[in-house]
């Protein structure tokens, strides 16, 4: 099936500074899909689908009554299409799912006709690179999701646009037929950890050539990933948009779980909301030095210079 489409280039490549409201809606299943290692799903989604931009996610009620979990799962948005000719005109959300836990898993068995409870589009879309500068975008696992949508956004825009695809193996990897399609096969590099695809090695061996001063690098995957491109892009003289996956148990901004050190354009570190302020984060804002990346994941501290950090008092005070 064919997933990319989307906003016309022009309008989503302005959306810089501007975020759609999101809407709740109850969006039967279309159709439901294997894509490698993971289920692909199209949602009839109405409003949501008109508003949604690359890099924005939705967020999925899991579970039905009366043992529904109770925090929703967040999906990046893989496509959005007005009009869908594929599903007789339907305004369709396409999501990507990997069944890491019971909640992700039961998404993963709705079939066509079944509703899901959805709020979409949340969270900032990718900005806009400078005009003519070259891009790479790079996806690791089912992180490339949303990437694909973006670069035929990119390359309608006169952008130059390189793909590197990054996975533990060949099945694990997303998106690389349709990257193809889009940017040409010239310019799709995969990687693959155990060499059953591609290059044997990490996504960072691929940017490595194509990473160059001025260049405009988007990324989405593990933050472990998140940082080694960071580091290679801001290396070379490039910039980099680095889409976290943190766990967000609302999505809206109220829970406070999928907070990271920020430094914002005045300079002050701020405890951010990745779901709100983010997902895409400037890479050079993001406090590495904070975060704390081992095999369970990354944990974040509050910096000492944090705005709101507890301040150590001496004796006598």
């Amino acid at each position: 099936m064919s997933a990319v489409t989307g906003t016309p280039a022009a309008e989503t490549l302005g959306a810089r500074d501007r975020r759609p409201d999101p809407v709740q809606l109850r969006c039967a299943v279309l159709a439901n899909e294997p894509a490698g290692a993971y289920r692909r799903l199209v949602l009839d989604a109405g409003e949501a689908a008109r508003r949604a931009l690359p890099g924005q996610f939705a967020a999925l009620a899991v579970g039905e009554p009366p043992t529904a979990m109770l925090l929703r799962r967040a999906v990046s948005i893989h496509a959005a299409t007005p009009g869908d000719r594929r599903f007789d005109g339907a305004d369709t959300l396409e999501i990507v799912v990997a069944a890491h836990g019971p909640g992700t898993e039961w998404v993963t068995r709705r079939r066509a006709g079944d509703v899901l409870d959805v709020v979409a589009p949340l969270g900032r879309p990718f900005p806009a690179p400078e005009v003519g500068a070259p891009t790479v975008l790079v996806g690791g696992g089912y992180g490339s999701a949303p990437l694909v949508w973006l670069a035929r956004d990119l390359r309608d825009a006169g952008h130059r646009v390189d793909v590197v695809l990054g996975a533990a193996s060949r099945d694990k990897l997303f998106g690389l037929e349709e990257a193809a399609a889009v940017v040409g096969p010239d310019l799709v590099h995969v990687t693959t950890d155990d060499g059953s695809a591609g290059l044997r090695g990490r996504v960072t061996d691929a940017l490595a050539p194509l990473a160059r001063d001025g260049v405009v690098v988007y990324a989405c995957g593990p933050m472990a990933m998140l940082r080694a491109v960071h580091e290679v892009a801001s290396g070379a003289g490039g910039t980099s948009w680095l889409a976290v996956e943190e766990s967000m148990a609302c999505g809206i901004g109220v829970c406070m779980t999928c907070v990271l050190p920020v430094r914002g354009e005045d300079g002050v570190t701020r405890m951010t909301r990745s779901c709100v302020e983010g997902p895409t984060f400037d890479g050079d804002r993001v406090r590495w030095d904070a975060i704390t990346i081992g095999p369970g994941g990354a944990t974040s501290a509050v910096p000492a210079d944090c705005l709101g950090a507890p301040v150590a008092s001496g004796k006598g005070h």
